[in-house]
């Protein structure tokens, strides 16, 4: 397994400035954040200067006020349009894929008014149709979309990885498993971890209070070694507050980590 962090957690104004940082604190590569409005395009050409100039880009998390499981049509048809762009650039970039919740602080089941406008049946209609859209474009270009469950408080479509599984309906489209959200959702998350396993593509890694690894009471040793256990070779992506300053912080996340991989 592999160390990533995500660009905005680390310190210098230039992605090759943020990536000879994260190496010397002990990453292995940088995730890149993808704004709405084309914006992920807009940065083609410094995304392939700093490839060129040996940054390791590999995913993409998506960084949008609107997606792909939106209640409005035009706004998911805006997600679906942004989503097929940025595929189209990580695989420029020759990376690995992008990945999206379904929504997020759209709707949550736990908070008044409780229910939603659109029922389970048009949510899940909603979804395959669009990851159907995005599969194919991302199976084009050599790359994957990746679902993302969040927590119920966050998004009411899919909140468990089995969730995220049942979208999977082609090899192009892919799960993306989040410690701080399985924290709260799954029943057991090694146990998840392993019966997703197969569709597993990518995880993001922060504490049970969303802060960096350490800070929590996350089972770390658990969760790596059932990672390790089922051939999880790919990337552990830093995605979190951090409860310090990065200079300090970020080494320290990496060496804690590090001990169990």
């Amino acid at each position: 397994m592999k160390l990533a962090v995500q660009e905005q957690l680390l310190p210098g104004r230039t992605l090759q400035e943020k990536f000879t940082f994260a190496v010397e604190a002990g990453f292995d590569a940088i995730e890149l954040r993808g704004k709405g409005d084309f914006h992920f395009a807009s940065r083609l050409t410094e995304l392939k200067r700093a490839l060129a100039d040996g940054v390791v880009m590999p995913t993409v998390c998506v960084d949008m006020p609107h997606f792909i499981g939106d209640f409005d049509p035009a706004k998911r048809k805006d997600a679906i349009q942004q989503l097929r762009s940025q595929l189209t650039v990580i695989a420029e970039l020759g990376g690995i894929g992008v990945m999206t919740p379904a929504s997020w602080g759209q709707f949550s089941r736990r908070l008044p008014p409780f229910e939603p406008p659109r029922g389970p049946d048009d949510d899940r209609e909603v979804l395959a149709e669009a990851l159907g859209t995005l599969g194919e474009h991302a199976q084009r270009n050599g790359v994957k979309i990746m679902l993302e469950p969040l927590n119920r408080y966050e998004n009411h479509m899919v909140n468990t990885l089995a969730e995220a599984v049942s979208y999977c309906a082609m090899d192009s489209i892919r799960v993306v498993g989040d410690t701080y959200h399985m924290n709260i959702e799954e029943d057991d998350p090694c146990r998840s971890l392993v019966e997703a396993g197969p569709y597993l593509a990518h995880m993001q890694i922060s504490e049970s209070n969303r802060n960096q690894p350490g800070t929590g009471h996350l089972d770390w040793a658990a969760q790596l070694a059932t990672l390790d256990a089922i051939g999880y070779d790919g990337y552990l992506a830093l995605e979190c507050r951090l409860r310090g300053e990065p200079e300090i912080v970020l080494p320290q996340t990496a060496a804690f980590i590090r001990k169990f991989i």
